[in-house]
């Protein structure tokens, strides 16, 4: 069962460091972004940032869903998936999933385009914008976060059970 201990951790270090991404740049970098004098400044500053996090986003996805998988296969815990009262498992895996496509899929392709093509027609509303976008994805992340650790320590909601 060791290995099952270091999944857990590597899934819950993982999570941290993405998440934890996340939450900064939602709640701390795109704000003074938008504060900025030169709205094409900031996005020149954000796309050289998201380049860099995205590369540690994607180990940290990846790592995530391995190590969640594992856990899974292990515990043999894929009826879960079957019953509505484990719905932060769903919730993991729609996050997981979103964000792996935005990681591995989108964030590529836009890098494809020419820097220019990127700042253009770029003002403090495009930031606004962005940040919905990321506080969204922020607040869906720290409710399946706070019910897989309610979850995982058995505050299960009543019935549902097989």
């Amino acid at each position: 069962m060791d290995d099952f201990i270091l999944a857990r951790v590597l899934h819950v270090v993982g999570v941290v460091l993405w998440i934890g991404g996340v939450a900064m740049v939602t709640l701390v970098l795109l704000p003074g972004l938008k504060r900025m004098s030169s709205p094409t400044e900031a996005m020149a500053f954000f796309i050289e940032f998201r380049r860099r996090f995205a590369a540690q986003a994607r180990y940290t996805t990846l790592l995530v869903g391995l190590s969640g998988l594992y856990m899974t296969y292990v515990l043999d815990a894929w009826y879960r998936f079957m019953l509505w009262q484990y719905w932060w498992m769903h919730t993991m895996v729609l996050i997981w999933l979103l964000f792996t496509v935005m990681l591995f899929i989108f964030e590529p392709r836009s890098r494809r385009q020419p820097v220019q093509t990127a700042q253009t027609n770029v003002t403090a509303g495009t930031f606004t914008q962005i940040r919905r976008k990321h506080m969204t994805l922020l607040i869906l992340s720290l409710i399946t976060i706070a019910g897989a650790v309610a979850g995982s320590h058995g505050w299960l909601i009543p019935g549902g059970e097989l």
